[in-house]
């Protein structure tokens, strides 16, 4: 199959999103560090789906957290989004993708703070023909109503696009909506394998 649009998920696929590896920025203690995933993480799907505001998020775990904490709750919540490793292998298929005439489009599920500020951090999201975040739209994948409208938006027939993601449930949902797609585990030649056989 010749796809013509290659559609990638953020995080474990363009750099490692990593709760305990991100705190480890914030918070030296490891007992300290297992608290913090668990009030940081506990409903950040909520956050992803834009169902509530940052600034409330942040209060909601600051009442949970012990106060000699709170200073590493306020900076991780301001920061969090710098430490994400590139994952450079998938940096440079994409810059290989976008050479041989492909577009490239992002699908990803986050937070409207990381969709406000990424592209200050992440080079390679120049390189993207589109760009569609979660939360800002409110849906969140696999809902099939993010899929249909990536395809909406830029104009795209699924059957010419293939998808990246880390989650199983989300390459799923692609291919109910027409999409092809592979689990990544950061494997590019089984990438190149399924989307160019």
């Amino acid at each position: 199959m010749n796809y013509k649009n290659f559609v990638f998920d953020f995080g474990n696929v363009l750099a490692s999103f990593d709760g305990e590896e991100l705190l480890t920025h914030f918070c030296e203690d490891k007992k300290d560090r297992a608290l913090l995933k668990k009030i940081i993480f506990e409903n950040w799907q909520a956050l992803d789906e834009g169902t509530i505001r940052y600034q409330d998020y942040i209060d909601q775990a600051l009442l949970q957290t012990p106060e000699h904490l709170h200073k590493n709750v306020r900076a991780f919540f301001k920061d969090w989004h710098r430490y994400l490793t590139p994952l450079t292998q998938t940096w440079d298929f994409i810059r290989e993708l976008k050479a041989s005439g492909h577009s490239i489009y992002l699908l990803s599920n986050a937070p409207v703070y990381f969709a406000d500020h990424a592209s200050e951090v992440y080079e390679i999201l120049k390189e993207f023909d589109g760009i569609l975040f979660s939360a800002p739209v409110l849906l969140a994948k696999p809902q099939p109503e993010i899929y249909r409208l990536l395809f909406d938006k830029w104009d795209l027939d699924p059957q010419d696009c293939f998808f990246l993601d880390d989650k199983p449930e989300n390459i799923e949902a692609a291919k109910k909506a027409g999409m092809n797609g592979i689990v990544f585990t950061g494997d590019i030649e089984a990438v190149k394998a399924a989307a160019f056989s």
